[in-house]
């Protein structure tokens, strides 16, 4: 075996696969940008290509975001970094993460199992020098509804793999997918060294509905991911388990905790691979323009820094440990994904809510122990969640602390109001216009006809900078009142005066054109086939809601709009700025207003 850094697996991978013919396509935002994902986060290397693999999209003649151009190729390769928050609890053992990178491999009809699993096979035993005795390999052993994967089975064991080294898996383990309620999936196989899985290979065959019925895909696919820091762990460490070595001694881990271990007056292993790996994630999630909030993608951000700064405290971490910490990163990352050099932001975004936590924290344990001042042996539900809600603790914080003072927690009644809140947040979300982010006290009276213009205006401005700027432009965030607009969206430069004031210009010459618009119900796939475009953090039903400004500006939004534009009236861009790392901010204005 080689021992390989983690940038010479990176750059031996993607060599490998371009020399088999692969198209090498960029990583995907974490935040995914298919309207109809029901993902929070990119969880895997195939998401950015799961239109290819329904057929929604075609390799030849539909333009790809990530490189503004069909990809020319059923066969395509990436190294994607994915963040996933499903086994947050689990982070600081030997195995999990929050943020991680995959190597992937995928085709939408141009190759199957055979050639999959043989690329696979040579990548190891070749590339990597893994002797093919040293692997065991899974393959799905087969239930009521689907069969063994027996054409798995022959390809390895023609390859040379012994009966001894096979694993057989059921459907927790072997039957992957899909990413989110309803998607591709199918059996995979999967290759293990010294018990590590280091390779997973998923066969596209079916597509799971809501209902969790299957039907078959008109195209057979191959998804397969390797996970990077795991693939580093055995080749940086060819015995890692007589070793006692893990991922945090890997190469994009160890300088971070050597400097938590340096810097920590009551240094605990778990605790430095919880800061390390929480860090991580934050810095990515921040670097892509997402800022700490109370939903979604910014609630999960809030509670990985929460959860640092509570690790913080307890081994005594020194004050300001992000922006050397930072540093280390970027030497770690920087030349791969540039994004994260963005210092001055990511720093300020960062300390602002670490600060804002480490305040709210003292005054939340304050309380926490008046609730304990009356000998309970029991925290409430509702005790628990006013801490959450007004302190901003999460549960895991709660049940760890009551933990140390052996005091039950009642979780299901916490689960409850957890339960009541979100759905009062849920019909909150369903006034804010279809995502763009009004604000709930302007939608009501004599204000709300300014929000409805602007935000009609907001549809005008996101097509214009299509045109002007690039086609593939789309919406990476929005904030509405009733004064002005504000419009986030992925670009690479500071706009000059020429191509803002083109901008303006063309908003207004549709606005005097006095376009209809129209509003129509339609399915969410009729409605992406005939070109309609959407907010990408939106979770969207398979019915939808549409607006066709003119034909000029189609896209899927919960509305309201004015019925013709020249109910805007004059339009004026106030204000164009960096959000962050290749984000860009227009504000405007309505000068009628």
């Amino acid at each position: 075996m080689i021992a390989m850094k983690t940038n010479e697996i990176r750059q031996t991978f993607l060599e490998y696969f371009q020399n088999k013919n692969h198209k090498i396509v960029p990583a995907a935002s974490l935040i995914p940008q298919d309207i109809s994902s029901s993902s929070l986060f990119t969880v895997a290397g195939m998401q950015q290509f799961r239109p290819y693999f329904i057929g929604l999209r075609d390799p030849f003649k539909d333009i790809h975001p990530g490189l503004a151009a069909p990809l020319g190729t059923k066969n395509v390769a990436t190294i994607q970094k994915c963040l996933r928050t499903i086994d947050i609890d689990s982070i600081g053992d030997n195995k999990h993460l929050t943020f991680f990178e995959m190597l992937g491999n995928f085709s939408f009809g141009g190759y199957f199992k055979k050639e999959a699993i043989n690329y696979a096979f040579e990548f190891v035993t070749k590339i990597l020098k893994i002797a093919p005795e040293k692997l065991q390999i899974s393959v799905f052993k087969g239930n009521d509804q689907i069969p063994f994967d027996e054409e798995s089975y022959q390809i390895w064991k023609a390859l040379g793999i012994k009966e001894k080294q096979f694993i057989l898996g059921d459907q927790d383990d072997n039957f992957w997918g899909p990413i989110g309620e309803e998607g591709p999936c199918g059996r995979c196989t999967e290759i293990y060294n010294q018990g590590i899985e280091i390779w997973n290979l998923v066969f596209n065959e079916f597509y799971q509905k809501q209902d969790k019925s299957l039907e078959p895909l008109k195209i057979k696919g191959v998804d397969t991911g390797a996970g990077l820091e795991r693939m580093t762990l055995i080749t940086e460490f060819p015995d890692c388990q007589k070793q006692n070595k893990t991922i945090f001694d890997i190469d994009t881990f160890l300088p971070l905790i050597d400097y938590l271990k340096s810097n920590a007056t009551y240094y605990e292993e778990k605790a430095g691979r919880i800061i390390a790996d929480h860090f991580k994630a934050s810095i990515f999630l921040i670097s892509e323009g997402l800022a700490p909030s109370n939903v979604e993608q910014g609630y999960i951000l809030r509670r990985l820094i929460r959860r640092i700064v509570k690790y913080q405290n307890q081994i005594s971490l020194k004050q300001n440990f992000e922006t050397e910490l930072l540093s280390i990163l970027q030497n770690l990352y920087g030349n791969y994904y540039p994004e994260i050099l963005n210092t001055d932001l990511i720093l300020k975004i960062f300390t602002e809510e670490k600060q804002k936590f480490a305040k709210t924290l003292q005054r939340g344990l304050k309380e926490l122990e008046k609730m304990l001042d009356q000998n309970k042996k029991e925290i409430s539900g509702k005790e628990a969640f006013y801490l959450f809600e007004t302190f901003g603790f999460p549960i895991e914080m709660i049940l760890e602390e009551m933990q140390n003072r052996n005091i039950k927690v009642n979780v299901s009644e916490f689960q409850e109001e957890l339960k009541k809140h979100k759905e009062i947040s849920r019909i909150g979300a369903e006034k804010k216009f279809g995502g763009h982010g009004l604000k709930n006290d302007d939608i009501i009276g004599k204000e709300n006809q300014k929000i409805v213009k602007l935000h009609t205006a907001t549809h005008l401005l996101l097509q214009a900078l299509r045109e002007v700027l690039d086609k593939n432009i789309t919406q990476k965030g929005s904030d509405i009142s009733s004064e002005k607009l504000r419009l986030d969206f992925p670009f690479p430069r500071k706009l000059t005066p020429e191509e803002i004031k083109k901008i303006e210009e063309l908003v207004n010459q549709k606005i005097q054109e006095g376009l209809e618009v129209t509003r129509e119900e339609k399915e969410l796939k009729q409605a992406l086939q005939e070109g309609y475009l959407g907010v990408f953090m939106m979770k969207y039903p398979d019915k939808v809601t549409t607006y066709n400004i003119g034909g000029w500006s189609k896209e899927i939004c919960a509305g309201p709009h004015v019925k013709n534009t020249k109910e805007i009236g004059p339009f004026k861009i106030i204000k164009e700025e960096s959000s962050s790392a290749g984000i860009r901010r227009i504000k405007a204005t309505l000068t009628s207003n």
